[in-house]
């Protein structure tokens, strides 16, 4: 007969089948007491202990493990301790790790690892080695010094600044921006983005993005966080983010962190200030050099100006000098070219004057000859006179009278008889 394996008195209990589980795993080589590698998910801390969960994932981001772990509060202190003197970070979701870890298996929470200890040179060594591939890669795409490159507006005043809502960092950019006892007109305009936690990339290349959309209203970004653990700064080694400032449009200027901290913006960005406090000092700093170098021209224009000034002043002085012995000499030259001239045509105008009026003559002459009486009578017409006056109508003359007629060729006296009226 075949054995089913439904005999009841062979079957094991759950909790007995658990047991065996954690029995076999407890003493199974190479899964206790031993290191791996992993990233951190969902950490939180209860009651003095901490709850994790460790990733493996590919290239592509794609998971390939996952598994429950904790630290025990008895070793918590001291690792989270160890952990933030090396790394400047505190411990939290989204680090690469390397953990001694102990596999254990409970009855109710199943399989999980127990860490008794962290090497924080790994995790060190890998934000290290996340950065230096984001540059690389940048540097590969040819973009890594085009916003260094980027010509300065002179002055710069107006700023646009990507910082969180109310952040202390933000406070002391805007008190040490208008301290200055210049009084420069600087004008900010914030525009708010996430600077902690997953959401910092995406929300300031959000921001970035509206900044660009009216960039002829600003001459640079600044991008500023105060200071916090190293791992708050994790996002901003960040390829998407890094490649968004490194091709922006307008100069940037990051202020993220205190003096010590330093992620991917700063190699990428125009100008890498160590604190907010150092952005705005910055710009103060850019605002004095663009002032002194305005008082340099004006310095400058005011002494060409003088020297100008001096210069004519000497020459009109010397021109004052030499005005009279000028005019006299003027006047002299233009006397004698006045003078040959005048000769010349003087002597023009008389020819041409005298020749008109011999013209004009000769032409009266001629009339006249033409209206004397000789030339009259010689045209076949007489003259009548009386008494010496030349007779014209018909009354003057009465019967008897004698009357003298003048022809070209002599004179006939007649005898009034009649006159006859028209």
């Amino acid at each position: 007969m075949v054995n089913t394996g439904k005999d009841k008195g062979s079957a094991l209990s759950l909790s007995q089948l658990t047991s065996r589980l954690a029995t076999a795993i407890s003493l199974a080589p190479g899964v206790n007491d031993v290191w791996v590698v992993g990233e951190t998910s969902d950490l939180r801390l209860a009651r003095g202990h901490c709850y994790m969960e460790l990733l493996e994932k590919d290239a592509s981001g794609t998971q390939l493990a996952k598994m429950r772990a904790m630290i025990w509060a008895r070793d918590y202190s001291r690792i989270a301790r160890e952990f933030e003197m090396m790394t400047g970070a505190s411990l939290q979701s989204d680090l690469k790790i390397m953990a001694r870890v102990r596999t254990t298996f409970h009855p109710l929470f199943g399989l999980s690892l127990t860490i008794t200890d962290i090497n924080p040179e790994y995790t060190a060594g890998d934000l290290v080695r996340r950065r230096n591939e984001i540059l690389a890669r940048l540097q590969r795409e040819g973009v890594y010094d085009l916003n260094r490159t980027l010509p300065w507006p002179a002055p710069v005043l107006r700023i646009a600044v990507v910082s969180a809502v109310g952040a202390a960092g933000y406070g002391d950019f805007v008190r040490q921006l208008y301290s200055d006892p210049a009084r420069f007109r600087f004008t900010i305009r914030l525009f708010e983005a996430p600077m902690q936690g997953s959401q910092t990339s995406p929300g300031v290349i959000d921001a970035l993005e509206r900044i660009a959309a009216e960039a002829d209203s600003f001459d640079c970004v600044v991008i500023i966080r105060g200071g916090g653990a190293v791992a708050d700064l994790v996002a901003f080694d960040d390829y998407n983010l890094a490649s968004h400032v490194a091709q922006f449009p307008l100069p940037v200027i990051v202020g993220i962190g205190h003096d010590r901290d330093i992620c991917a913006l700063d190699y990428v960005a125009a100008i890498s200030a160590r604190t907010p406090t150092a952005a705005a000092e910055t710009l103060v700093d850019m605002a004095r050099r663009e002032l002194g170098r305005l008082y340099e021209l004006a310095n400058g224009i005011a002494r060409n100006a003088s020297e100008r000034t001096h210069q004519e002043a000497t020459r009109l002085a010397r021109i004052k000098g030499a005005l009279p012995l000028m005019t006299r000499n003027i006047i002299e030259r233009a006397r004698m070219r006045v003078g040959e001239q005048a000769a010349t045509r003087l002597a023009d105008y008389s020819r041409v004057a005298i020749t008109r009026r011999k013209d004009r003559l000769h032409a009266i002459s001629e009339t006249l000859e033409a209206l004397s009486p000789e030339a009259t009578l010689r045209r076949g017409f007489s003259i009548t006179r009386i008494d010496g006056h030349a007779v014209i109508l018909p009354e003057q003359l009465k019967p008897g009278e004698i009357i003298e007629t003048t022809l070209a060729q002599g004179r006939v006296y007649s005898t009034v008889t009649k006159t006859i009226e028209k």
